[in-house]
């Protein structure tokens, strides 16, 4: 499907993942020639992919052509958090009005990928299956504005999800996708909403510390050839 995509939105989804699965760490300052180079793309697509995320809040711009991940502090975190939990568990609820059991078991087997990532400690792996169980939930409730809204929001949240993994790993992360699963399956809209709800309030807290704890560190393993 990317394929078919012209090439700035390929480089802006590109670019997204990056910020959205901690590739670039909070207040790490690359070049735009280096996201080029990182990117294997031209100059006018990363601008356009820049442009893009910088309205959506997911980067700044830092001057000397530069550009950054916005550091979140406790009280950034504490907004993002008050909406997520506003929105989140409401799409759930509606999505388990509509879901089918063929869909459940989509579900239920994109969890088995966070699972196996958990297990094998692959961070990118669990960040990115974390978000499809969650997005690919929210889109069967069919409310595309507040889907968008979300998506926004996790981008903005997400570097900061990779600074609590690269810090503690991802073996003792609850998993609050089952008992959404189980509710789904009950067709407990409100049991679903809970799971949503607790599984947000866990991860502002494990956020909380690892921004308190590294607030001049950055993530493992994020550093490249896009910093130079």
């Amino acid at each position: 499907m990317m394929k078919k995509l012209p090439v700035h939105e390929i480089t802006y989804r590109r670019l997204r993942d990056m910020v959205l699965f901690g590739e670039l760490a909070p207040g790490q300052a690359v070049t735009i020639q280096g996201l080029v180079e990182a990117l294997g793309t031209g100059i006018t697509p990363v601008r356009e992919a820049i442009r893009r995320l910088t309205a959506e809040g997911a980067l700044e711009f830092k001057g000397n052509r530069r550009v950054s991940v916005p550091a979140l502090t406790p009280d950034h975190l504490e907004e993002l958090s008050f909406a997520r939990a506003a929105l989140e568990p409401h799409l759930a609820q509606l999505a388990c009005n509509l879901i089918t059991p063929a869909q459940i078991d989509g579900l239920e087997a994109i969890d088995a990928q966070v699972n196996i990532a958990i297990q094998k400690g692959d961070i990118r792996a669990y960040l990115e299956q974390n978000y499809r169980f969650h997005t690919t939930l929210y889109t069967v409730s069919g409310q595309e504005i507040l889907c968008a809204m979300v998506q926004g929001l996790w981008l903005r949240v997400g570097p900061s999800l990779r600074i609590v993994c690269g810090r503690d790993g991802t073996l003792n992360l609850p998993d609050r996708h089952a008992e959404a699963i189980c509710a789904l399956r009950a067709s407990s809209g409100d049991g679903v909403a809970q799971a949503i709800r607790d599984d947000i309030l866990q991860g502002q807290e494990q956020i909380i510390v690892a921004l308190r704890e590294d607030a001049q560190s950055r993530a493992p393993g994020v550093r490249s050839s896009i910093d130079k």
